[in-house]
């Protein structure tokens, strides 16, 4: 027990110890994802992509969420996702799929939120319709661009403006309790 807390400490000192641990609660629900604008595959199933999709938007909600403090509750439900790029049936080599990336066809994703400090409180909520028209201006840190790539962006640059510092705001003037 003595060393297990000592590696934790050390992991702790280190900035090494999992995000996750002092991180908001997220669930993420998504409202009738057969419905939504695109999550078209090119290569794979429909249900296998629409699920690859859904998973990996998820886990930006999550990874937003470890930026606020542990406690913290947040409730979002996406209701539409509209990926970069759109898919031509016909495009490709023998007439395989290919999603097509031009500045015309940009990210958007649709969601409500709620969220609430440890004590309950509201924090901020809303709904929010996020388009970005100039994802293609971005140049990506690395030659290749990940899968997502542009929806992650989008949702971060939101966080970043909208959520940080409404959290940040609300920690300024939130009561302290004392032990």
């Amino acid at each position: 027990m003595r060393n297990s807390l000592l590696v934790l400490t050390m992991l702790a000192a280190f900035g090494i110890a999992d995000a996750q641990a002092a991180a908001a609660e997220v669930k993420v629900t998504f409202e009738q994802p057969e419905k939504f604008t695109d999550i078209r595959p090119t290569n794979e199933s429909r249900s296998r992509y629409e699920q690859k999709v859904l998973k990996s938007v998820e886990k930006i909600f999550t990874d937003l969420a470890a930026k606020m403090p542990e406690g913290y509750q947040w409730q979002v439900t996406v209701t539409d996702i509209d990926l970069a790029g759109d898919v031509d049936y016909f495009a490709g080599p023998s007439g395989q799929a290919l999603r097509i990336v031009k500045d015309i066809y940009s990210p958007a994703v649709r969601f409500s939120h709620s969220l609430r400090d440890n004590y309950g409180e509201e924090v901020l909520s809303g709904e929010e319709k996020l388009r970005d028209m100039a994802f293609l201006q971005r140049l990506s840190k690395t030659g290749t661009r990940p899968e997502f790539e542009h929806e992650q962006l989008m949702l971060q640059d939101w966080f970043n403006k909208t959520v940080q510092p409404a959290v940040t705001q609300h920690a300024a003037v939130a009561p302290k309790v004392s032990n």
